[in-house]
């Protein structure tokens, strides 16, 4: 039989924090210095209402039956699906 091989193995580690910091600073340098997030949220909350504007009573109704499950996002501040 062969003998235990697990005292041959060698410990692996690394460190993905020098890693990550260079991400993010790739993800900021990408969006360049006029990148603005209140901008870009306030433009996701109208392009999100203009997306549920103007439904017929029966879309209406569909709409809020899919909040209600948690397969659309409702109104407000903080919106995501909660599936």
């Amino acid at each position: 039989m062969d003998q235990d091989k697990t005292s041959d193995l060698q410990p692996f580690t690394i460190d993905l924090t020098v890693e990550e910091a260079r991400r993010r600073a790739e993800v900021m340098a990408a969006l360049g210095p006029d990148w603005d997030p209140v901008a870009v949220l306030r433009g996701e909350d109208e392009a999100y209402a203009r997306l549920y504007s103007g439904l017929d009573a029966e879309q209406r109704r569909t709409y809020d039956l899919l909040v209600a499950a948690g397969v659309l996002p409702g109104e407000g501040p903080g919106r995501a699906a909660a599936h």
